[in-house]
């Protein structure tokens, strides 16, 4: 077995009916910073949902159909924000938690100590996050995952994975291993996965082999890690 092995994105996710939502962070071949992140959903409720980019490049979950919404509160979040250099992204509204846990000085790990898994049983959804240190040619990342320790959802473990960029290479971390009842949530390290070149290549290297049933919406963005332009990609599936 080669632990070592980097993976096409599309081949990870390929004929996988449920990986739930799923963060990639990483650096091209050119040394961009790259971050991705998408969502799927299996309820009327989750599927009800679009990305919407606000006019200060941070990005939204929102509904598509306003009459639809059943319940808001772990589906309706700021997903990707910045703080100062540092680029968050997020299943869910610890976006917030951790950037204004940054903005008082805590580490990414520190601001996560005061969250935990959704409190969606029996699937008790991961929170998974990441942090991107932008800045220097030399930037790093972070990528963390909040899951229950047991099915009963009786405490939650916390894992935190450090990161320095190196070109060409990505991780790639998702709330589910596959669909079932309960959800079987992530295990292990985050998947090693290539970074290409092209922001449209990568974008549809994921797009095209998420389940079509399941997908709902991805956001792709190359960020130049000093001057901070960026290129991104924004597909809505109910859009």
């Amino acid at each position: 077995m080669n632990i070592y092995k980097v993976e096409n994105i599309g081949d990870l996710i390929r004929d996988n009916a449920y990986v739930g939502r799923g963060i990639v962070a990483g650096t091209s071949p050119e040394g961009k910073a790259v971050a991705a992140y998408f969502i799927m959903g299996r309820s009327v409720n989750s599927r009800n949902r679009i990305f919407e980019k606000t006019a200060n490049n941070e990005l939204f979950t929102r509904p598509y159909d306003e009459s639809k919404v059943q319940d808001p509160s772990l589906i309706i979040y700021a997903a990707l924000r910045q703080a100062g250099n540092t680029l968050v992204f997020t299943n869910g509204d610890q976006t917030d938690t951790i950037v204004e846990g940054l903005e008082k000085g805590m580490s990414f790990k520190e601001a996560l100590e005061s969250r935990c898994f959704e409190p969606d049983a029996p699937n008790y959804t991961p929170r998974i996050s990441a942090a991107e240190y932008l800045g220097s040619e030399r930037f790093s990342y972070e990528l963390s995952i909040l899951k229950s320790i047991d099915a009963e959802g009786t405490d939650c473990a916390r894992y935190t994975f450090s990161y320095n960029a190196k070109p060409g290479l990505g991780h790639f971390i998702h709330t589910y291993v596959t669909d079932g009842n309960p959800i079987p949530t992530f295990q292990g390290e985050p998947e090693r996965v290539e970074i290409p070149s092209d922001i449209d290549e990568f974008t549809g290297d994921l797009w095209d082999n998420l389940n079509e049933d399941n997908k709902i919406s991805l956001y792709v963005r190359y960020t130049d890690p000093v001057s901070g332009e960026f290129t991104d990609r924004l597909i809505n599936k109910y859009q």
